[in-house]
C-alpha cells in the first residue's frame, strides 16, 4: 500500500508560469497554474496598468499544506564510513488523533535499484500516532559504506484515508583523498620509448586502493586544450578572473567550431552520441556539489557520456547563451572606475586581475576570435581607462618624489638636486605590474595613447628598453619581448628571445624549459603561466618552429587528468597550444601502444574508439584490473610527426597516509560545543570522546599561520553530513586588517584571500547539529591558487551526536 503514494519531487522556490489572461464582462480576471510541490507559505505578486499608466499592486499569501503530512529533516549530503539518523516529522492536520505507518526507501541514484540493506535500513517501516492538530517524529538510522555514490530517499506517510510522501536524491562524499599521478609521454616519427610510473609499478600500501588508471594518445597536443574547456565552464566559484574563464572558454568553443568543418562533425556526433542524460546529469543540486565535492565521479560514466559533455559544450546556440550569461556577470563585478575586485564586494579594484582580463581580451583578438558584443566593447574600455590612469598614477608618483628632491634642498644645492632630480627619474622604477600593463596596451594598439598617458606611457617603454638587463626571469623577459616586439622595437625583442634559448634547456622528454621557471608566491612566479608566456614570444618573435613545438611539450607534460591546476593557468595555457591555428584538430593518426605485456589497439577494441578527426582515444583501467607491471608504457612511432601520451594513476588513500608537502602555511582546526551559561557564552573543546545533541550549537575556528606574505589564497573547510551552516550568505568581510570573501557550499564553507600578510590569522563561522549519528568531520585545506605546489591540511576529528530516542 505504502509503495503506491505518490511522493512529491518537485521543489522549486518560485511557480513559473505564462499567464493567458482573459477579462469577463465585468472586467474580473481569472487564471491558473500549477504550484511546485513543496508544502510552504507562497506569495503572490500582482501589477496591473492602465492606458494612462495608472498602476494598481497587490501581495496576496497562500498556503500549501495537506491533512496529512511528512517533514523530513535529511542532511544536505552524506559521506562513507558515517551512521546517521534520519528523521521525519509528522503533521496531522485533521481534528482527530490518529495511528498510522511511515516508511523509508532508499534507491542509488544512478542505477534505480534498492540499496535499504547496504545501508543498514533492516526497518524502512515504522508506526506512528499522532494527536488531533499535532505533530510526532519517526526516525531511521543509516551506515554509509563506501562505494556508495548517490542516494535517492524516499519517505511516504498513511493515516487512514491520508498519504504524504517526499522524494528527493543526496550525493555520497568520500572520507578517503583521490590522489593522481601522472606521466606523460613522448614519442618522435621512427623512435620506440618506454616509460614507467614508478609509484605504481612499486606501491606496498596496505590502504591503497585503486581508482583507475587512464592511458591517453594522441597525435594532436590541441585536443588537450580542448578538453580542458568544460573545466573553465564548470569551476564552481564567481571571482571575477573565473568568470572571465567561462567566458574565454565559451569564446574559444566557438571560434573552434566555426573554423574547422571536420571538428564541428567531430562535436556534432559527440553531442548525439546519446539521446538521454543519466538521471545524475538530470538532478542539478546534486550536479554542483559533486562536481564541486567528487570531480572523480564524473569519469565513471561511459566514453559517450563524456564526450558529449564536450559537445554540447559546442553547441552554438549555448556557446552565445552562455557568453552573454558571463559577458553580464563581468560587468557587474566590474567597478565603476573600470577596474575588477577579485570578487564582486571587493573594496578596492584589483590591478592584476583587470590586467589578466584586458589580456586575455587580447588573446581572444590575436586569435582572430571576434566575439565582442557593445557591452564588451564598452567593459573592455573602461577596463583600459582604469589602468592608463594607474601608470599614469605610478609616473606622477615618480615625478612628485622627483620634485621633492628639488624643494627640500638649501638654495645653494638647488644645482645639485636638480641633477640629483634628474637621476632618480632616469633609475630602474619598472616593475611586474607596469610590464604586466604594456604586454595587456600591446594587444590594444588601435587605442589612441592620449596626451596625458603618453608621458607616462613613453617613460615606462624607455625604462624597458634601458633596463631589461635587470630582469632574468623568464616570465618578465617574456613578457617584454612581447610588448617591444609590438611597440617598434624589433632588434632588442629578437635579442631577449635568443637570449632566453641560450639559458633554456631542452630534452627528448621534458621538450624545452628553464630550471628558474619554479613556483614562487606571487603572480609573476607562475610555471605554467609563464611557459605560455615564453611560447608566445617564441611564436611570434622566433622562427624556429621546433623550439615552439618543445616549449608545448613541457606545458602539456605538465598537465594533470582533466586540467592544468588552476583556472588562470588553463586560459593562458590554452592560448598557448592554439597559437599556430587549430588545424591539429584535423590530424588523425595511429601509433602503436603496449602497456605492460597488452597491446592496445583501439581498432579491435569494443570500448575503444579513435575519435574522428583526430587521431586520440583514451583506454581506461577500473580498480580490479590495475596491476603494478601497468607501469610501463611503450609507444612507437613510424610516420611523421609526434604522438604525445599520458598515464595518469588514480587511487584513493587515508588522510593520513598521504604525505603533505612542506609549506609556509600551517592550519590547526578547532570545534568548540558553545553554549549560554549564567556567566555569559561557554565554549568547550570538542575532540572523539565528546557526545553531541541534535540543536547544539558550534563553532569552529580555523587558526592559519603564514611564515612570508603570499596572494590568491583559497581556504576550505569540509564539514560534517550531520551539519548545518548558520550563516548560509555569501559575502566579503574584513577582519583583524585581513580581507577575504566567505562563501558557504552545501558540504563546505570556502575562503578566498586575495593578500595574505605574513602571521597568524583566525577564522570563526557557527555551525548547528542537525541529525544524530557518527561523522567524519573532513579536513582543513589551502592552497594558493596561482602556486597550487603551496598547500596544507588539518586533521580531522569524528563527531559523536546522540539520538533524541
Amino acid at each position: 500500500i505504502l509503495a503506491k503514494i505518490k511522493a512529491r519531487k518537485n521543489f522549486n522556490e518560485t511557480a513559473f508560469f505564462l499567464p493567458n489572461l482573459r477579462t469577463d464582462k465585468d472586467g474580473a480576471i481569472r487564471f491558473s497554474f500549477t504550484m511546485p510541490e513543496a508544502l510552504t507559505t507562497w506569495k503572490l505578486q500582482l501589477l496591473a496598468h492602465t492606458k494612462d499608466m495608472k498602476v494598481g499592486t497587490k501581495t496576496l499569501s497562500t498556503i500549501t499544506q495537506k491533512d496529512l503530512m511528512v517533514v523530513p529533516n535529511t542532511p544536505r549530503f552524506l559521506r562513507e564510513g558515517d551512521s546517521i539518523v534520519i528523521q521525519s516529522k509528522i503533521v496531522n492536520l485533521t481534528d482527530k488523533a490518529g495511528k498510522g505507518f511511515a516508511q523509508l526507501t532508499l534507491e542509488d541514484a544512478q542505477t534505480g535499484k534498492r540499496i535499504d540493506q547496504a545501508l543498514a535500513n533492516l526497518q524502512t517501516t515504522q508506526n506512528f500516532e499522532v494527536a488531533a492538530k499535532g505533530n510526532t517524529v519517526v526516525s531511521w538510522k543509516l551506515y554509509i559504506p563506501k562505494g556508495t555514490q548517490t542516494v535517492q530517499w524516499k519517505v511516504v506517510a498513511k493515516m487512514g484515508k491520508f498519504t504524504d510522501g517526499e522524494q528527493n536524491a543526496l550525493p555520497v562524499l568520500s572520507n578517503r583523498m583521490l590522489v593522481t599521478e601522472s606521466m606523460a609521454m613522448w614519442v618522435k616519427k621512427g623512435q620506440t620509448k618506454t616509460f614507467t610510473l614508478d609509484k605504481l609499478k612499486n606501491q606496498q600500501s596496505a590502504t591503497l586502493q585503486n581508482h583507475k588508471l587512464t592511458l591517453e594518445i594522441t597525435s594532436n597536443p590541441a585536443w588537450y586544450a580542448v578538453q580542458a574547456l568544460p573545466y573553465l565552464i564548470e569551476y564552481p566559484y564567481e571571482c571575477a578572473e573565473q568568470t572571465f574563464s567561462r567566458y574565454y572558454a565559451n569564446a574559444l568553443a566557438t571560434h573552434i567550431a566555426n573554423s574547422n568543418p571536420k571538428v564541428k562533425a567531430v562535436f556534432e556526433q559527440w553531442e548525439n552520441s546519446d539521446a538521454m542524460l543519466s538521471n545524475l546529469e538530470k538532478n542539478e543540486t546534486l550536479k554542483n556539489i559533486i562536481i564541486q565535492e567528487t570531480p572523480w565521479l564524473r569519469d565513471a560514466q561511459s566514453e559517450a557520456a563524456q564526450k558529449k559533455r564536450i559537445g554540447l559544450l559546442f553547441n552554438l546556440n549555448k556557446m552565445s547563451r552562455s557568453l552573454k550569461r558571463a559577458t553580464n556577470k563581468l560587468a557587474n563585478i566590474q567597478k565603476s572606475n573600470g577596474g575588477f575586485p577579485w570578487f564582486k564586494g571587493g573594496r578596492y579594484a584589483s590591478r592584476y586581475i583587470t590586467q589578466h582580463i584586458a589580456s586575455g581580451y587580447g588573446h581572444l583578438n590575436h586569435l582572430g576570435i571576434k566575439t565582442y558584443s557593445p557591452k564588451t566593447t564598452k567593459m573592455i574600455a573602461k577596463a583600459i581607462g582604469f589602468l592608463d590612469k594607474e601608470i599614469i598614477t605610478d609616473y606622477q608618483y615618480i615625478l612628485k618624489n622627483a620634485t621633492e628632491i628639488v624643494k627640500n634642498a638649501d638654495a645653494k644645492d638647488k644645482a645639485q638636486a636638480k641633477k640629483d632630480s634628474a637621476a632618480y627619474i632616469a633609475e630602474n622604477h619598472l616593475d611586474n605590474y607596469q610590464m604586466q600593463y604594456l604586454y595587456m596596451r600591446s594587444f590594444y594598439k588601435d587605442k589612441a595613447i592620449s596626451k596625458t598617458l603618453k608621458p607616462a606611457f613613453d617613460y615606462y617603454l624607455k625604462q624597458s628598453v634601458t633596463y631589461w638587463r635587470d630582469f632574468s626571469s623568464v616570465y618578465s623577459r617574456s613578457l617584454m619581448a612581447l610588448y617591444l616586439n609590438r611597440f617598434e622595437h624589433q632588434a632588442l625583442a629578437k635579442k631577449l628571445v635568443t637570449a632566453l634559448a641560450e639559458n633554456s634547456i631542452t630534452s627528448d622528454e621534458m621538450g624545452m624549459y628553464w630550471k628558474s621557471n619554479k613556483s614562487g608566491y606571487y603572480w609573476y612566479q607562475a610555471p605554467i603561466e609563464t611557459q605560455a608566456l615564453a611560447i608566445e614570444a617564441f611564436s611570434e618573435i622566433d622562427t624556429d618552429d621546433t623550439a615552439v613545438e618543445n616549449l608545448k611539450l613541457w606545458l602539456l607534460k605538465n598537465k594533470q587528468t582533466s586540467q592544468w591546476k588552476t583556472t588562470k593557468a588553463t586560459t593562458e595555457a590554452i592560448y598557448a597550444l592554439l597559437l599556430k591555428g587549430n588545424n591539429w584538430l584535423a590530424v588523425d593518426e595511429n601509433v602503436s601502444v603496449k602497456v605492460g605485456n597488452q597491446t592496445i589497439d583501439p581498432t579491435q577494441m569494443p570500448d575503444v574508439k579513435i575519435e574522428a578527426g583526430s587521431g586520440y582515444f583514451k583506454k581506461s583501467w577500473q580498480e580490479a584490473a590495475i596491476k603494478s607491471e601497468m607501469a610501463s608504457v611503450t609507444l612507437s612511432k613510424k610516420e611523421d610527426g609526434v604522438a604525445w601520451g599520458a598515464l595518469y594513476w588514480q587511487y584513493f588513500e587515508d588522510l593520513d597516509k598521504i604525505t603533505a608537502a612542506k609549506t609556509p602555511l600551517h592550519l590547526t582546526k578547532k570545534v568548540f560545543l558553545k553554549k549560554n551559561t549564567a556567566r555569559g557564552e561557554a565554549m568547550t573543546l570538542v575532540d572523539s570522546t565528546t557526545t553531541l545533541q541534535v540543536g547544539d550549537l558550534l563553532r569552529i575556528r580555523i587558526e592559519l599561520k603564514a611564515d612570508r606574505a603570499m596572494e590568491f589564497i583559497h581556504m576550505k573547510d569540509m564539514r560534517a553530513a550531520g551539519l548545518e551552516p548558520v550563516n548560509v550568505i555569501s559575502q566579503y568581510k574584513w577582519q583583524d586588517g585581513l580581507g577575504y570573501y566567505e562563501s558557504t557550499k552545501d558540504a563546505s564553507t570556502n575562503f578566498f584571500i586575495s593578500r595574505l600578510p605574513k602571521g597568524v590569522y583566525v577564522f570563526e563561522y557557527d555551525l548547528r547539529v542537525n541529525n544524530a549519528g557518527n561523522f567524519s568531520n573532513g579536513i582543513t585545506t589551502i592552497q594558493s591558487m596561482y602556486a597550487p605546489e603551496f598547500s596544507s591540511h588539518s586533521e580531522g576529528v569524528r563527531l559523536q551526536v546522540k539520538s533524541g530516542k
